[in-house]
């Protein structure tokens, strides 16, 4: 039995479930190895069950934990056959309540019959997700070594004069050259006022001198994701965007710093936050300090002012403060940690001083 497969029966009891029902395709790949569309797993005491369809008996035979039966289902409507696969009598069967719909839990209960009790347990598996193995932890560390070389070779080639598209086009290509699967999400590449939108989405405008660069920007590779984001300044900087800049460097060490097993996420939130508010600048730095990256750019644990998590070794988290000054430019400073019992590891490798380019 895998090790991930024995920490989620171990914790049936707790959730009040007799059996698991997993469907969200992220989960599934992490608990079966399996990376396939439609998939799904019936986890009880003494069986682990996977069905899919017909396209993907050959993945599944490839690609899925030696711990599960493989059962292909005919016409590919797995919902309908769940019944088939669980255990005998009366029994509480758990599922993700973020990821079924309430079709499809209407459509499962009428099949299920009064025998079977449907009980959410949201969470259950990303918890587990949460915490990564040493494996995992280097999964995530080849692909930020990955991202991080990508970057130098398109700012190695210059800002000045090309549009954020191009330069955020260019970035994803060569990121898929040297392996990544794809972009662990849209590249973020955005001069002057676009800068001051936390998600801003690259234009077809050209990056001029003077202008402040901020590129967020990550690959996914072995279904790990990484996540980094550095300012630049095209040219020499103003003294208002170097003075905002080396804030955000300060908070940004203040809030590494911080990022301990034991920490709460809203103590390592504010680490860096009190900084930006002694500065003057707390109204423009509204969104939280971090989240975890693993096989999501975006999972547990969280690091903001509403954060109940608490970091634990295994944890990989961002650490991104950011001031955004509307119609004028933002900074963001962003690295991806892992939690160790022996303080944090930074994965992203590039330089954080601020650095002129053409």
């Amino acid at each position: 039995m895998s090790d991930r497969l024995e920490r989620v029966l171990e914790r049936l009891p707790e959730t009040g479930v007799d059996a698991l029902l997993v469907s969200d395709p992220l989960n599934l790949r992490y608990l079966t190895g399996f990376s396939g569309s439609n998939g799904l797993a019936v986890i009880a005491p003494g069986r682990a069950v996977f069905l899919t369809d017909f396209r993907y008996t050959e993945r599944a035979a490839a690609e899925l934990d030696e711990a599960f039966e493989r059962h292909t289902v005919p016409g590919g409507e797995l919902l309908e056959a769940v019944a088939e696969f669980l255990p005998e009598g009366e029994l509480a069967l758990g599922f993700d309540d973020a990821h079924l719909s309430v079709r499809q839990h209407a459509g499962l209960s009428e099949r299920l019959g009064e025998r079977v009790r449907l009980l959410g347990v949201c969470g259950l598996v990303e918890s587990l997700r949460a915490i990564k193995d040493e494996a995992e932890i280097a999964h995530i560390a080849e692909a930020a070594e990955l991202a991080d070389a990508a970057l130098r070779r398109i700012v190695g080639d210059g800002l000045e004069g090309r549009t954020e598209t191009d330069v955020a086009l260019a970035l994803e290509i060569d990121m898929r050259r040297r392996g990544a699967t794809r972009p662990s999400f849209p590249v973020i590449v955005a001069a002057g006022a676009n800068g001051a939108l936390p998600h801003a989405a690259p234009r077809d405008v050209e990056i001029r001198r003077g202008d402040l660069v901020v590129i967020d920007w990550g690959a996914e590779l072995d279904g790990y994701c990484s996540d980094c984001t550095r300012t630049f300044s095209v040219g020499e900087p103003a003294p208002e965007a170097r003075r905002v800049y080396e804030l955000v460097l300060e908070a940004q060490l203040a809030g590494l710093h911080a990022v301990r097993a034991g920490v709460d996420g809203r103590d390592a939130d504010s680490a860096a936050r009190d900084l930006i508010e002694a500065g003057g600048h707390g109204q423009h730095f509204g969104h939280g300090l971090g989240h975890g990256v693993g096989i999501e750019v975006h999972e547990a644990p969280r690091l903001s002012q509403r954060s109940s998590d608490r970091l634990e070794p295994g944890h990989v988290v961002t650490v991104e403060p950011g001031i955004y000054l509307p119609g004028r430019f933002g900074v963001r400073i962003e690295d991806l940690v892992a939690v160790t019992a022996n303080g944090p590891r930074v994965l992203t490798s590039l330089s954080k001083e601020l650095t002129a380019v053409e």
